[in-house]
Order: structure tokens, then C-alpha cells, then sequence
């Protein structure tokens, strides 16, 4: 699973493959500077002899001079390989969020209703930026210590093959354990990730419902709730990085072991005059080089296993179902008549628990539709069915006599306007938010759609008119203005079906006068589909249906239901 990751993950690296080739040279070409300095450490130590007033002084400036020389180059190209591959790292997180953000755009809705935004959020910000970490830095690091590790025992050897057996024993011993702990902490990281999200994902939600929240005095309940998440987070992280924080430290003491071994073989070799004192000290400093990037790699151990779990969240959303593929024969509707049906539909978001069971119904063109019935009864599941977001189990919706298969999701969608009781309010300014689903409109057409949907006094009255800048909570903005702009919205976009769901329930009479005037308007030329409780809403519609039990049980104008004393009769009389 960990191959498969790492391989997509090169996928995002290959547009990027000449600037890496590039850095990977250069830090070649870094590395071998880097080597060339212990090797000129020990001429050094040489130049200077063990006899007293025997030392070659130009031999020790020019060794040193070298080594100066090497740590300086070696030092700018890494500052240099450094910075592009920030730059790399930094394009390739936008790559992914990109993909992400474009996956999360193809999803079905149903995606959307069953996992949190806050979880979301975390994996397109959170997840990135921690596969960035090991593109920028650890990649760098990692390609180091493969050159260093080659280098330093290529050098181990050249100078003396007897001592270097000493890493036989070593290197294998470090290499095992940190491979074994690679297998353990991988899942204790992913966990990590996981746990993160869904904390991630509480708080996003309680942050955008404060109002609630204070309303109710749910204050303590939640707190407690978001300690409960908070914990197992925290927990989470505890052990992941306990148990990857005890590789570095025996990894370093296997390291020290080998370093004490050098020590004293080197010395006897020296003793025995098989080693000059010049070579035992570069080998040294080449073990050291030899063993450092084994402990750092058992330091990064824990970033890279973070960014493993990271990736892995991301590639699983990009992995995601994606709405079905749409028929070959999908047509792009120019407009729509209007004209709905409904032939013995059965749906259930659980298949094992019908929302809708044989349901059928026939909606005009042109007409104005209501659609009444308990709570839970599957009014709002209509919506849902027309504008595709689901699909049913069994039967046939179409438009115009098609089923809506033969049109593509797109196109339909642009021909049907939807305004429901808690609106959508984007961030931006009034007009833009009017033309959120027409972006192209001029401003002359932004206020001849909010004229049309009786906001435009309201809009004037504030101090930057149009330009006034909302919040996506629409906070200043009452509930019946917002259903207001939300209608405009739908003037401008000119589409053919208008839905509302439930648009007045939450207004005054005043105010909902005002959306009735608008959406009489509104309904001119256009088949509306309408849910609502009101009576004033209902009573204007040209067909009542009464849902009960997933079925239309009662259909009919509001004087018939009410003189057939059935359960529209008794819904009025409850809202009496």
C-alpha cells in the first residue's frame, strides 16, 4: 500500500522531473565536496606530524584551504537546492489541492451528507501541507543521506578495508531496526490523521453554528463533546510519536557503538603501523559521516510516516466514486417546457428504508405546483431526485418526456433554479452573490433581476448599494432578505424550473407578502415546484399534492382538499 502511495505521489512529481534531475546533480555534486574534506583533514593532520618542528606548514594550508573551499561550495549548493526544491514542493501541494478541490467538485452530493466539511478542510490544507514538508525538506535530506551513506563507505573502504568491516555488523543491525519500526508506527500515524480529521471536522461545524449553540446553551455539551475528540487526538499523537521517538536514540547507540569500535581497532592499526594517524582520523570522520544519516533517517522517520497517512487521505478522496458517467446519448438542453413526471418512483437513502414508495405524479408545464405533507413524509427528497443528486432505486422521472438520464447533469441543473429556507450566501459582494449562477451578467442586469425580485430598494438603502460586502452567513442581512436575493438569483439566471423549498417558512407576513409578490412574478412562463406549509404559499397553487407515507395520497386545489376533509384538511387545521 505504502509502494502504491509513494508511486502516485511521483505522478504529481513528473512535470517537476527536470528541475529535481537538476537538484539531484547538484547535490551530488554537493555531496562530493562534503566528502573531499575529511580526506583533506587527515593530509592536514599528517602535514603536521607527530615529530615536533616537523610540520609542513603549506601542506597545512593547503589542506585547509581545501577544506574551505569544499564546506563553502558544498554549503551555497545546498542553499540553492534547497530553495528549489521549496518552490517544487510548493507547486506540487497546489497540484494536489487542485485535485482534490476538482475530485470534491465531481463528487455526488451524497458524498457531502455523509462526511464532515471540517474533515475535508483537513485534508485539503492540513494532509497537503504535510506531503509539502517531505518535497521541500525531507526530500532533500533523503537524497543526501543515500549520497553521503554511498560516498562516505566507498571512502571507509579506500582508506582501510579491515576497520570498515566493523560496519558489517553495524549497519545491518540499524538498517532492521529501523525497518521494523517503520511496520509499527505506519499505522499508529494514520490513525493519527484520522483522528485529527474528525476533530477537524467537530470544530468546523461548531464554529459555524455558534448562534445555535449559544441559543440553546448546548455550551458545556459541546465542550465536553470537542474534549472528547480533542483526547483522542492528543492520544493519537502520543503514541505515534513516543514510538517514533524511540528509534532515534537506540539507532544513535548502535551508531556510538560503532564509533567506539573504530576507535579502538583504529588505534591498534595505527600501533601496528597500518595506519598513519592522518588516514585514522578522516576515517573517523567518514564513520561519522557514514553513521549520521542512518540516525537522521531514524529522526525523520516520524515526518515521513505523518506524511504517508497524509497522502493516503488525499489519494483516498481523489479515489473517491465520482458521480456516474453520463449516458453517451446526454443532450445539453437549450430550455425546458417544464412539464415533470413522476412514474412509480421508490427511493431511500438507505435502500433498506424507502423514503418514496411507488410515488407518481404529473406536473404541468407552466403550472404552480405545491407539495405538502408531515415531516419526513419526502418532500424535500423530490428536490433532491430533480436535480440528480440521487438516483432511485426503481421508476422513471422525466422532464418534457425525457427521462432526466438523457440530459447531462450540467445542463439540467442550469435550467432549474432552486431557492430553499436556509439560502446560500456566498462571501463576496451583493451583486456578486445575485450573479453567482450567471458570471458574465453586467450590473444592468443584476438590478433589473433584483427590481424583478423586489430587493432593489432594500439594496440602495445600504451605504455601498451593490457593492456591500456579506459574509457567507448573510450576517446584517435578515432571512427575508436573503430569500429575496436568492430569488433575484434565479431571475437572473432565466431558468425554466424554479423550485422552493420551504422559502417562506421562517419570514414574517410582511416580508413574506414580498416573496409572494416576487415569485408570482417569478413563475410567470416557468413551471414551479413548490414544498411549503403556508397556507398563503399553497393556496396559490394551481394543484396540491399531499405526500404521506412516501405515496400521494390526496391531490387537488386547496378548496377541494380542504372539502374532502382528508390530511390536507387536518395539516390546516394544525396550522390554524
Amino acid at each position: 500500500m505504502k509502494g502504491n502511495i509513494l508511486k502516485r505521489l511521483a505522478g504529481f512529481l513528473r512535470p517537476y522531473g527536470l528541475w529535481l534531475a537538476v537538484s539531484l546533480v547538484l547535490t551530488a555534486a554537493s555531496n562530493l565536496l562534503a566528502l573531499a574534506a575529511p580526506l583533506l583533514s587527515g593530509r592536514a593532520v599528517d602535514a603536521v606530524g607527530t615529530v615536533a618542528g616537523g610540520v609542513d606548514f603549506s601542506g597545512v594550508a593547503r589542506a585547509c584551504g581545501g577544506m574551505l573551499a569544499c564546506y563553502g561550495l558544498s554549503s551555497l549548493l545546498n542553499y540553492g537546492i534547497s530553495a528549489r526544491l521549496i518552490k517544487t514542493g510548493q507547486a506540487v501541494s497546489r497540484d494536489l489541492r487542485k485535485a482534490a478541490f476538482d475530485r470534491m467538485s465531481e463528487l455526488p452530493v451524497e458524498y457531502f451528507d455523509t462526511h464532515p466539511a471540517g474533515d475535508l478542510i483537513s485534508r485539503v490544507c492540513y494532509d497537503v501541507d504535510t506531503v509539502n514538508a517531505v518535497i521541500s525538506t525531507d526530500l532533500l535530506h533523503i537524497c543526501t543521506s543515500v549520497l553521503t551513506v554511498a560516498g562516505s563507505f566507498f571512502m571507509l573502504l579506500l582508506i582501510s578495508p579491515p576497520l570498515t568491516c566493523v560496519f558489517f555488523v553495524t549497519a545491518p543491525l540499524s538498517l532492521f531496526l529501523t525497518r521494523f519500526q517503520m511496520r509499527r508506527i505506519h499505522p499508529l500515524f494514520r490513525r493519527r490523521s484520522r483522528e485529527l480529521g474528525q476533530l477537524n471536522g467537530f470544530a468546523g461545524e461548531r464554529v459555524g453554528r455558534q448562534r445555535a449553540i449559544r441559543t440553546y446553551g448546548v455550551e458545556a455539551a459541546d465542550l465536553a463533546q470537542f474534549e472528547t475528540y480533542n483526547a483522542a487526538a492528543s492520544e493519537s499523537y502520543y503514541r505515534a510519536d513516543r514510538a517514533s521517538a524511540a528509534l532515534g536514540p537506540s539507532v544513535n547507540f548502535i551508531n556510538n557503538l560503532s564509533l567506539a569500535a573504530v576507535s579502538m581497532f583504529g588505534a591498534l592499526l595505527y600501533l601496528g603501523g597500518g595506519l598513519s594517524l592522518g588516514a585514522l582520523s578522516s576515517f573517523v570522520l567518514y564513520s561519522r559521516k557514514f553513521s549520521s544519516p542512518i540516525r537522521e533517517a531514524a529522526n525523520l522517520l516520524s515526518e515521513l510516516q505523518s506524511s504517508v497517512a497524509a497522502a493516503e487521505r488525499v489519494l483516498d478522496l481523489l479515489d473517491e466514486r465520482e458521480e456516474p458517467p453520463e449516458r453517451p446519448d446526454a443532450a445539453e438542453p437549450s430550455r425546458l417546457r417544464g412539464e415533470i413526471a413522476f412514474d412509480h418512483v421508490d427511493f431511500g437513502y438507505d435502500p433498506a428504508r424507502p423514503v418514496l414508495r411507488d410515488f407518481s405524479a404529473r406536473i404541468p408545464a407552466g403550472s404552480l405546483v405545491a407539495v405538502v405533507g408531515r415531516t419526513g413524509a419526502g418532500k424535500t427528497t423530490l428536490v433532491s431526485l430533480l436535480l440528480r443528486f440521487y438516483t432511485p432505486q426503481s421508476g422513471v422521472i422525466t422532464i418534457d418526456g425525457l427521462p432526466l438520464e438523457r440530459y447531462a447533469r450540467d445542463g439540467l441543473r442550469r435550467r432549474l433554479a432552486l431557492v430553499l429556507q436556509d439560502t446560500w450566501l456566498f462571501g463576496g459582494t451583493i451583486a456578486e452573490n445575485i450573479a453567482y449562477g450567471a458570471p458574465g451578467a453586467t450590473r444592468a442586469q443584476i438590478v433589473e433581476a433584483a427590481r424583478a425580485a423586489r430587493i432593489h430598494r432594500f439594496i440602495t438603502s445600504l451605504p455601498d448599494g451593490y457593492d456591500t460586502v456579506l459574509t457567507d452567513e448573510g450576517a446584517g442581512v435578515s432571512k427575508g432578505q436573503r430569500q429575496l436575493l436568492a430569488i433575484a438569483r434565479c431571475f437572473l439566471t432565466d431558468a425554466d424550473i424554479v423550485i422552493l423549498d420551504e422559502a417562506t417558512s421562517n419570514v414574517d407576513t410582511e416580508t413574506e407578502e414580498e416573496i409572494g409578490l416576487a415569485m408570482e412574478r417569478l413563475r410567470q412562463g416557468r413551471t414551479c415546484f413548490v414544498i411549503a406549509h403556508r397556507l398563503s404559499t399553497v393556496r396559490r397553487a394551481d394543484r396540491i399534492l399531499v405526500l404521506d407515507g412516501g405515496r400521494v395520497t390526496e391531490q387537488g386545489t386547496h378548496e377541494a382538499l380542504l372539502a374532502a376533509n382528508g390530511i390536507y384538511a387536518a395539516l390546516c387545521r394544525a396550522a390554524e
